[in-house]
Order: C-alpha cells, then sequence, then structure tokens
C-alpha cells in the first residue's frame, strides 16, 4: 500500500480541529466556585473559633476572679469587667455579632464548692453569602472557691442555668 501524505490544507485543517485552546479556562471556571466556597468557608470557621476562644479566655478570667473574691475594678460590677475585656464585636456586637457576649456567674450556696462562669454570644454564620443562620456560642469555665465572695456579687439578671448550645 503506497504511503499517504496529507496535504497542507488538510494538514492544517485536522491540526486546528484538535487544538485544545480554552480548555483550561473552562476548567478554571467549573473550579472556581467551589474554590470560592472552601475559602469563604475557612474563614468563617476561622471568625467563629476566634470569638469562641476568646469567650472561653473571658469564662476562666470571671472564674478565677470570683473564686479568689477579686474584683478588678471598683467602678464595674466583675461582669462588666470581664464584658469590657472583650474585643469590640464581642463587646457591643457587629454585622458578625448579633448579641453582644454576656457574662453570667453562677455561686454555690455557702462558701464552699465551686463557681461557675458563662460567657454566651450569638454569632451569624457565613456573612459574606448573606446568610441569616445564626449560632450561639457558650463557654463556661469552673473553679473552686478559694475565699467566699464579699467584693463582688452575682447580679438578678442571671439565668438559672448556663444556655447549651
Amino acid at each position: 500500500m503506497p504511503f499517504t501524505t496529507f496535504s497542507t490544507t488538510t494538514y492544517k485543517a485536522v491540526k486546528r480541529i484538535r487544538q485544545e485552546r480554552g480548555q483550561a479556562m473552562v476548567e478554571f471556571a467549573v473550579v472556581l466556585p467551589i474554590l470560592m466556597l472552601i475559602i469563604v468557608g475557612i474563614l468563617t470557621f476561622g471568625r467563629y473559633m476566634n470569638y469562641a476562644s476568646q469567650e472561653t479566655q473571658m469564662a476562666a478570667a470571671a472564674a478565677r476572679w470570683a473564686a479568689v473574691d477579686v474584683d478588678p475594678s471598683s467602678t464595674l460590677s466583675l461582669q462588666a469587667y470581664v464584658q469590657g475585656q472583650a474585643t469590640p464585636e464581642l463587646q457591643a456586637g457587629s454585622s458578625d455579632v448579633t448579641s453582644p457576649a454576656a457574662v453570667y456567674l453562677y455561686y454555690p450556696t455557702g462558701s464552699t464548692g465551686a463557681v461557675r462562669a458563662c460567657v454566651v454570644s450569638t454569632v451569624r454564620l457565613l456573612p459574606i453569602l448573606g446568610s441569616a443562620t445564626s449560632a450561639q456560642i457558650v463557654e463556661s469555665a469552673t473553679m473552686p472557691i478559694e475565699q467566699p465572695a464579699t467584693t463582688w456579687s452575682v447580679s438578678a439578671t442571671v439565668p438559672t442555668q448556663c444556655p447549651t448550645t
């Protein structure tokens, strides 16, 4: 069988048909929304964990000060002082924090036992996407009483128990 060759015109037409121009652009357009959703999720999760970490530190500080009977402020209650130590978003709320952090102290009856501090706030999930879904962050800490309370008192607006998530 004789060897046949393509003419130059036929060769160029076949080469043009087999080209893959634009394939990378189409693949990028398909992958980009998924990639952006993953990035937004990571950022939202990071903010949520940051708020939870701040609340844990606030609860531990409040429980410790209450357990050793120290009121670090002469003008504010212990709860208000601890709340004042939070970032501005957790203090006053923002587009992410729908209800500011509230600090509650639970003191046992008598002078023995353990004092419990609870910090509660509500945070919107995925605010970048305009979502109205929110989650309540509840962090608490418990410390054994070392000195009976004399310099601070439990406020009258404390719920009967710390909310659960």
